[in-house]
């Protein structure tokens, strides 16, 4: 297949990937379909972004979660939690450039959270605060469980080695 590097953009992504990696390799930049890259090396980065806020929906959604609604804190939370903030972790240390939009994607990432705690708790949006509750230290935090805890809630997170602070 000998079509242009525009058609094969648009035509088949992947064979116009091999293809640039390919001229990338022989050094024949030249022939590198130059503006198509650049969309896409930016979509990478964008896209970084958006995973880093998508899971700090999710992380911040439980935090709410486990708070608010305390009678069904559950191991299925916990593990939430602490995936979450693995994956969070995992992409900024990844990522490090990410770390001065962390601030701007925690107050993002609170209105999706915010919407992931009413879909699954039954509870109004006026039950949450309008401005997040949390600091990024507690945030990323493995033994930050907001609220208060009861003897089961502290048994619960003791199989997973967390330290209420």
């Amino acid at each position: 297949m000998n079509l242009p590097l525009i058609d094969l953009y648009e035509t088949d992504f992947y064979a116009w990937t091999q293809k640039q990696a390919e001229l990338l390799r022989q050094r024949h930049l030249n022939h590198l379909d130059i503006e198509n890259l650049i969309e896409e090396i930016e979509s990478l980065g964008k896209q970084q972004q958006q995973e880093l806020i998508s899971r700090l929906s999710i992380l911040i959604g439980h935090l709410l979660k486990w708070e608010y609604q305390p009678i069904n804190r559950s191991r299925s939370w916990i593990r939430t939690i602490r995936e979450q903030r693995k994956q969070v972790t995992k992409i900024i240390k990844e990522n490090p450039s990410l770390k001065p939009i962390l601030d701007e994607a925690i107050k993002e990432a609170y209105s999706d959270g915010i919407d992931l705690a009413i879909e699954e708790t039954g509870l109004g949006f006026r039950s949450f605060p309008s401005e997040i509750p949390y600091t990024w230290e507690q945030i990323e935090n493995q033994n930050f469980y907001p609220g208060l805890l009861n003897d089961s809630d502290r048994d619960l997170l003791e199989l997973y080695g967390i330290g209420n602070e």
